[in-house]
């Protein structure tokens, strides 16, 4: 087998692989043979038409079979024999069976980086300090007043406000569309939990059963549903009924209800301080993690495959895609242009891999290492996450596809975890951003 390396670019080889007529041969017999067994040909008994006529007839299958069957046999011969260390798929772009009897293919691959590392302990990292107000404790309590609350018909006239619940038609309009996916009959809109967004509910305080009201909300870019996202959308609502909260009294009869072993509403509010507090810590892990990366990429520049990036991209295309599906939508119905969602992940999709490339070698410098608690550790926190048994937990991971990614998730947090513990953090003062609700 001769093989021609050429440099693409830095990180892109092209690959000219040459098979021999001793391989080649063969294996082109061999096809047209198994399709002399298997076809009918008018004229010719089965296993005995000449091998012109087969050739006439099935060239261009036999050889786009065997051609694909020997790349398999040879590519990664070629690659191992060149010493090249790959990252995806190669892109086979050229293929073809010269008069000489060989085969000939062109493999562009990519390659992984080789890069030292500049710094990547001690990094300084900003933490601020964990707090939980009086006023979180006072709207978590109010959240949890709101899911005991009683809902009964408004009086007649009555005006809408928040904590209310109304019941709308309503209709949503793009450039004078109907959007079929923006719309909703009998649908319930609890006033003051902004889940269809803040201004949608605001715009319909002061309303009352009966009215019919037209409003225009123009959506940010990064609004989470891509249907609304970045889009002037006209709202036609009609008020269908109107309902209001009868809620119970904060004392310790309510701490009760809310978790028998509580005993006073003094116990509540601890609890309550206590889950703000533990959410807090772990959404600050997170950050936390995120600002290391964001240091790490910044202090270790290198280039990446952009295959690999473009790898990346397609894989967050396809759980855009999901998350699409589980709402009735495509890309097409919910209005996004593949361009443009592409280009707005690749920074996202660049940084994973400069990323997992520095994870990597920080973890082959330092002998950091998957341990069997690890990969229990792994199993037990996704039984819990999915309230499922550790056997159907591995039962999932039986195959390489699944239980590949997952320990690669492994390896890159323990080596953030070394990281973190090596990094240093510079105290400042706590967020005024609210935690996020919880339920007790």
């Amino acid at each position: 087998m001769e093989i021609v390396v050429e440099n693409h670019s830095e990180l892109t080889r092209k690959l000219t692989i040459t098979v021999p007529k001793e391989t080649v041969g063969p294996a082109l017999e061999k096809a047209y043979a198994k399709i002399n067994k298997e076809v009918k040909l008018k004229g010719f008994r089965r296993g005995k038409v000449p091998q012109s006529v087969l050739v006439k007839n099935f060239k261009e299958q036999v050889e786009g079979e065997v051609g694909e069957k020997l790349v398999q046999d040879t590519y990664f011969d070629a690659v191992e024999q060149e010493k090249l260390d790959t990252v995806v798929h190669p892109e086979i772009t050229e293929h073809k069976f010269p008069d000489d009897g060989t085969f000939v293919y062109v493999a562009m691959v990519d390659i992984k980086p080789v890069f030292d590392l500049n710094e990547y302990k001690e990094l300084e990292v900003e933490k601020a300090s964990i707090e939980v107000t009086d006023d979180e404790i006072a709207n978590e309590m109010n959240l949890l007043q709101r899911h005991q609350s009683a809902l009964q018909t408004a009086e007649e006239g009555h005006a809408l406000a928040t904590d209310d619940v109304a019941v709308v038609d309503f209709q949503g309009f793009h450039n004078g569309k109907a959007m079929k996916e923006v719309q909703n009959e009998n649908f319930n809109v609890d006033i003051g939990m902004n889940r269809l967004g803040k201004e949608f509910e605001e715009k319909l305080i002061g309303l009352k059963k009966g009215d019919k009201t037209l409003y225009e909300i123009t959506f940010p870019g990064d609004y989470p549903n891509p249907m609304l996202a970045g889009k002037n959308v006209e709202f036609k609502v009609d008020i269908k009924d109107v309902k209001v909260r009868v809620k119970p009294e904060l004392d310790d009869e309510f701490a009760k209800d809310i978790k028998p072993e509580l005993n006073t509403l003094d116990d509540l509010k601890q609890d309550i301080r206590e889950r703000l507090t533990q959410s807090k810590e772990e959404a600050q892990q997170g950050d936390i993690d995120d600002k290391i990366m964001n240091k790490l990429i910044e202090l270790n520049p290198l280039e990446v495959p952009q295959r690999l990036v473009n790898y990346e991209i397609q894989e967050m295309l396809k759980q855009t895609e999901e998350n699409l599906k589980r709402s009735g939508l495509s890309f097409e119905s919910a209005g996004i242009n593949l361009e443009e969602l592409v280009e707005k992940n690749r920074e996202v999709a660049e940084k994973r891999v400069k990323g997992d490339f520095l994870l990597k070698k920080i973890a082959e410098v330092e002998e950091i290492k998957i341990a069997d608690e690890d990969i229990q550790r792994g199993y037990q926190r996704i039984a819990d996450q999915y309230n499922m048994s550790l056997d159907e937990v591995k039962g999932y991971f039986k195959r390489r596809e699944e239980i590949l990614p997952f320990m690669n998730e492994l390896h890159n947090e323990k080596v953030l975890n070394f990281l973190r513990d090596n990094a240093k953090f510079v105290e400042v003062a706590p967020t005024k951003t609210e935690a996020p609700a919880t339920e007790a």
